[in-house]
């Protein structure tokens, strides 16, 4: 099965959407796609789930497709998937700045995830992406862990301290609850 995810992010995500819709598969789809309208055809699509359910979807899916949103891309990782990484960009009124190009970029010179900064390209980036993660030695995963703790403080600007236990950073304020619904599969099947 093929998972897509736009994130909780309340605007739209048709570019990727659209090009998820040109993937010629016989390969189960399950999209969630957020507030778009679009469906692509050959999809299962739902609007938001909850995080278990994302969890268990991961855990299902050959290959997860993803937006660039950190939360995403770690909940790929942490089930050992190398995520599809099609960033929201900023000229398109997708996010306000480039962040999570730059954070795709980032990961995927490290090769944690499959860059599609050319969505048309999406198709065959889904038949020929290898989503096994492989194995990394300990001292580059730390020299990653110090670039992206510092990516994260220059990005986010104002940090709390502490909550990782070594003052490392968090975001000042937490998402507002209930800015996604959760709007889950409710019994569906999603297996091929």
């Amino acid at each position: 099965m093929i998972l897509v995810t736009t994130g909780t992010n309340g605007v739209a995500f048709d570019r990727l959407l659209r090009a998820v819709d040109a993937i010629e598969t016989e390969e189960p789809m399950v999209v969630q796609h957020g507030p778009s309208s679009l469906r692509p055809r050959r999809a299962t699509c739902v609007d938001y789930v909850s995080f278990d359910e994302l969890v268990e979807l991961v855990r299902e899916a050959r290959l997860v497709v993803s937006h660039g949103g950190v939360g995403s891309i770690l909940v790929a990782l942490t089930n050992e998937k190398r995520p599809l990484v099609v960033p929201r960009l900023a000229r398109f009124g997708e996010v306000v700045d480039d962040h999570q190009l730059e954070l795709a970029r980032k990961l995927a010179g490290v090769g944690l995830v499959t860059l599609g900064e050319d969505v048309g390209l999406l198709p065959q980036l889904v038949l020929s992406t290898n989503p096994r993660l492989i194995a990394r030695n300990e001292a580059s995963s730390t020299d990653l862990v110090v670039d992206l703790r510092g990516y994260l403080a220059a990005t986010l600007g104002t940090l709390r301290p502490g909550l990782n236990g070594d003052g490392g950073s968090c975001p000042a304020s937490p998402p507002s609850p209930g800015s996604a619904p959760e709007q889950g599969l409710a019994g569906r099947s999603v297996k091929p």
